[in-house]
C-alpha cells in the first residue's frame, strides 16, 4: 500500500556541469601474484586524473567480477568524492560490456576510455583538446604516440593527405616515452630504427599530430559512438571486442585516429616501479575550470567516404610497392622504408 507522494516526481534533474568522462573498467580478481600491486596502480591511475585534469570532468569506474576488498576500498573512494559513478559487477562481464555499462548513458561532449593502469601526466586533457581543436576530423586522440600505428585504421588519413606535405615523418618528440611504453608491454627493450622517426599530421594552425590511436587510453568524441553494435561484446578480453567497439565505430563516423605529438601519460603495466612513484609524486595539482566542449566540431556520417577510404583506397594502398613509393615520397630513406615494412 502506498502512503503519501512520491518527492521527486516531476522533479527536473539538475547535475553537476561536465563537458567530459573518463570511463575506467577494472578486474582485479584478488591481490596476490599477477595482481600484487594493481590496486595501488588503479589508485595512481585515479588520482593522476583527479591531479591533472584541466576541468571538472566525471569519473566512471565499473568494477567487473572484482574481489571484495577492493570493492570496499571503492565504495571508501566514492564517498571521499573521487568517483562519481560506480558500478560493480559481481560476474566476469569482460572488458568492453563494463565499459558499455558507462559508455552507453554518456552524455558529455568527450569520453575518455582507459585502463587502469595508466598514470596521466600534466597537460594531458589540453593536449589532447587541442588536436580535436585543429583536426576537426579527429574522432579519437590518443595522449599517448605509439611506434608503428601509422598504418592502423588510418586509410581515410592516407586518403585525404595523400598528395599533401601535411602528412609527413617527422623526428619522434620523446623517445624515452616510447621506450618505456615498449617495457611496460613485455619489451626488454626498445631497437633504435623504432624511435627515429613517425607519422605525422600537421594542421593549418601548426598543431602536430600523429598517426594512429591507442587502445589503452583515448579520448573520444561521443558520437562516434552511434556507431557501436547494438549487441554487447561475446569476449572477455581480447577477439575482435576492441576493434568493434572503439576503433570501428570512429572509421564508420568518417573520422580520424590520432595521437599527441608529445607524450602525456604512461602504460604501467601491473608491476609497480620505482621510477613511476617518482612520476606521480611529481604531478601537480591543476586548477580547475569549467569549460563547454559543445563548441568542438560535430563529426557527421560521410558513407561515401567511408566507402571509398576502407572499400576502395585500403586495398591499393596496402600493397606493398605501392607503399614502398609513398613512404619514400612521404619522407623516409631506404632503410627506413625496409625498417617500416619488413
Amino acid at each position: 500500500m502506498r502512503k503519501g507522494n512520491n518527492q521527486s516526481k516531476d522533479i527536473l534533474i539538475h547535475l553537476r556541469e561536465s563537458s567530459h568522462r573518463v570511463i575506467i573498467p577494472l578486474y582485479i580478481p584478488n591481490l596476490e601474484g599477477y595482481y600484487k600491486d594493481a590496486f595501488e596502480i588503479f589508485k595512481m591511475c585515479l588520482f593522476s586524473i583527479v591531479k591533472t585534469s584541466a576541468t571538472y570532468l566525471k569519473i566512471s569506474v565499473i568494477s567487473n567480477n572484482t574481489c571484495e576488498r577492493v570493492n570496499q576500498k571503492l565504495l571508501q573512494l566514492q564517498n571521499e568524492g573521487h568517483i562519481d559513478e560506480l558500478i560493480i559487477e559481481k560476474e566476469d562481464i569482460g572488458k568492453i560490456n563494463s565499459i558499455l555499462k558507462s559508455l552507453r548513458t554518456t552524455e558529455e561532449r568527450l569520453v575518455t576510455i582507459t585502463d587502469a593502469d595508466v598514470l596521466f601526466c600534466n597537460g594531458w586533457e589540453e593536449a589532447v583538446v587541442e588536436v580535436f581543436n585543429a583536426f576537426p576530423n579527429a574522432g579519437a586522440v590518443c595522449p599517448v604516440p605509439v611506434f608503428r600505428k601509422h598504418l592502423n585504421l588510418t586509410s581515410n588519413i592516407w586518403m585525404k593527405y595523400l598528395f599533401s606535405k601535411k602528412l609527413y615523418f617527422r623526428q619522434v618528440k620523446n623517445t624515452e616515452a616510447m621506450t618505456k611504453f615498449a617495457k611496460s608491454i613485455g619489451w626488454p627493450w626498445l631497437d633504435e630504427k623504432y624511435k627515429d622517426v613517425i607519422g605525422t599530421l600537421q594542421s593549418k594552425n601548426g598543431t602536430i599530430a600523429v598517426l594512429g590511436c591507442s587502445h589503452f587510453v583515448a579520448t573520444y568524441k561521443t558520437e562516434v559512438f552511434s556507431e557501436l553494435p547494438k549487441k554487447n561484446s561475446q569476449y572477455k578480453l581480447g577477439g575482435n571486442s576492441e576493434f568493434l567497439y572503439t576503433d570501428e565505430p570512429v572509421i564508420k563516423r568518417g573520422a580520424y585516429r590520432l595521437a599527441t605529438y608529445d607524450n602525456y601519460a604512461y602504460h604501467l603495466g601491473n608491476h609497480l616501479e620505482e621510477w613511476m612513484e617518482k612520476e606521480f609524486v611529481s604531478l601537480a595539482n591543476q586548477e580547475k575550470r569549467t569549460e563547454n566542449y559543445e563548441s568542438l566540431s560535430i563529426i557527421k556520417k560521410k558513407p561515401i567516404r567511408y566507402f571509398l577510404s576502407e572499400k576502395f583506397f585500403k586495398k591499393i594502398f596496402y600493397f606493398k610497392k605501392i607503399q614502398m613509393i609513398i613512404l619514400r615520397y612521404k619522407g623516409l630513406s631506404k632503410k627506413q622504408i625496409n625498417d617500416f615494412i619488413s
